[in-house]
């Protein structure tokens, strides 16, 4: 079993990390397979992933800081008598919805690395200044240049409520970015990476010679921790430990390759010994949120989204599709690939628990605007549910819709979105990381929804009618036999759920014992 290494949490140094005795999953023999078969590179993937400690170390392996990599893939077969001068550029440390913003970013790094090789500046705007560093810096050292760019689109993601601002930074970043084209035989080596994946139209039509390897199999796991990385580089940490547990919670975002867990979520647990969610709790998804309401997509959905490769790469201020979104942000990842006529089409889904019951806990405040009684509904729903307490929970599913404000009705079209009255439902439920199946498939349909809790079996049928009750729910579940597929040992309850357009609340509840 390996030695116990402190955790580098928070670190996005690579030299900290090998200097001070923290664990490190090596990724070099990686980087050296980027190096030998190609130049120009970009990748995305969602924050808090690794990105900037992976281009740390891109730069420390190419200034030649040997020492570093003792030990690791890389190190018997890197040419480390070469010390290449690297430029690398970082748009973490600002927000950029003030229009001047990223101008003061670009000129403040851009001085920086003047001084750093003692260059004077010569020009007033961003993009010659960066044209006139490439020639002078190869003329003083006489080796072609690094260029390293880190969160690259952070200054048109942060002013995506500002739309002339994030659309300025974007035109202004496409000239910046077509330098790196312009100036080819300067480099030796560049690389982008970033949470979105601008469409190369709106973005990168001047460096048309970008490699994306996002989804390539092969880099898939470049950012983020395989299984095989925590049983081995974090083996000293696991006894005790449920594995399974840790697999469920937090492993299974997958870019057409091998899965990974979200660094950051892995050693806050190895710290903590606490399952929680980690990861999500650094970032608030409101934008995310407020754009799911708006375009009415049913929480019930989300996890068996149908997406195209074109729809995930037509990323763009205005034209963000919401499979994309929920993509590149890392709240969905590929669950299938499909090739169909020669068009790939992906299918989207959780990749965890921990975002399966943030995201939906999120969602569910939003859709009920009533954060107090939220929080006392689902504790409740729990314990009655932990007592099988059927007319309990016909209370309770009446109350979540009640303490809904009637004004959130008035000043949204929400009550004209069917999928809204289920959603509320579904939400309840998946907050709690409860285990729910969506559109279950059976020989004879779909049921709605099925959830395993406690050694017991609910199956839920939902219908929209105007005011009355109908008992068609219900009678669906029976007619088409949905609970045949699970007929063992375990108790199976059928339940027939009724919404009213008109009353806004359930109207009907029918349970039956099959």
């Amino acid at each position: 079993m390996t030695e116990r290494k402190r955790l580098p949490i928070g670190i996005q140094t690579f030299r900290e990390i090998r200097e001070a005795g923290h664990y490190y999953v090596d990724k070099t023999g990686m980087i050296q397979q980027l190096v030998e078969g190609g130049k120009h590179y970009f990748l995305s993937r969602p924050r808090r992933f690794g990105k900037s400690l992976l281009l740390d170390t891109i730069k420390e392996l190419f200034e030649g800081n040997e020492p570093l990599f003792q030990g690791l893939l890389v190190h018997g077969r890197w040419d480390w008598s070469v010390k290449y001068p690297v430029l690398r550029f970082s748009f973490g440390r600002k927000n950029y919805r003030q229009p001047e913003a990223l101008g003061e970013s670009l000129h403040q790094q851009l001085t920086q690395m003047e001084r750093d090789f003692d260059i004077k500046p010569e020009f007033s705007d961003a993009g010659s200044r960066f044209a006139d560093l490439l020639e002078r810096v190869k003329a003083k050292t006489g080796l072609p240049i690094v260029v390293l760019v880190d969160e690259y689109d952070k200054p048109i993601l942060d002013a995506l409520e500002y739309p002339e601002v994030a659309k300025a930074n974007r035109d202004f970043l496409r000239g910046f970015y077509a330098t790196i084209k312009d100036y080819d035989a300067h480099i030796r080596f560049s690389f982008l990476t970033g949470v979105s994946k601008f469409s190369k139209v709106s973005l990168f039509s001047g460096l048309n010679n970008l490699e994306d390897i996002t989804l390539m199999p092969r880099y898939s796991s470049l950012c983020g921790y395989t299984d095989d990385d925590i049983d081995t580089v974090f083996a000293v940490e696991l006894p005790e430990l449920d594995r399974d547990e840790i697999r469920d919670w937090y492993n299974g975002y997958n870019w057409l390759g091998i899965g990974v867990y979200n660094p950051f979520d892995i050693l806050q647990f190895f710290r903590n010994h606490t399952f929680k969610s980690y990861w999500f709790e650094t970032g608030t998804p409101t934008f995310l949120v407020e754009q799911l309401l708006k375009r009415q997509i049913p929480t019930i959905q989300l996890d068996n989204l149908l997406s195209s490769s074109d729809m995930l790469s037509s990323f763009d201020v205005g034209d963000i599709s919401t499979e994309a979104l929920l993509f590149q942000t890392g709240y969905l990842t590929i669950k299938q690939e499909e090739n169909l006529g020669g068009q790939f089409f992906y299918t989207l889904g959780y990749p965890n628990r921990e975002v399966y019951q943030s995201l939906n806990n999120s969602l569910l405040a939003a859709l009920v605007q009533n954060k107090s009684q939220q929080v006392v509904h689902a504790s409740q729903l729990y314990r009655l549910l932990s007592a099988n307490d059927i007319a309990g929970l016909k209370t309770l599913f009446h109350s979540f819709f009640a303490s809904i404000p009637h004004q959130w009705y008035t000043n949204n079209d929400i009550q004209h979105y069917e999928g809204y009255y289920a959603s509320v439902f579904y939400s309840y439920f998946a907050s709690l990381g409860l285990d729910v199946t969506l559109e279950d498939t059976s020989n004879l349909g779909r049921i709605d929804m099925t959830l395993k809790f406690n050694g017991k079996v609910y199956i839920f049928e939902f219908k929209v009618v105007e005011l009355v009750p109908e008992g068609k729910a219900l009678q669906q579940i029976k007619d088409k036999a949905y609970a045949d597929k699970y007929r063992l040992d375990q108790p199976i309850y059928l339940l027939g759920v009724e919404f009213s357009k008109t009353d806004r609340n359930i109207v009907g509840f029918d349970v039956e014992q099959a």
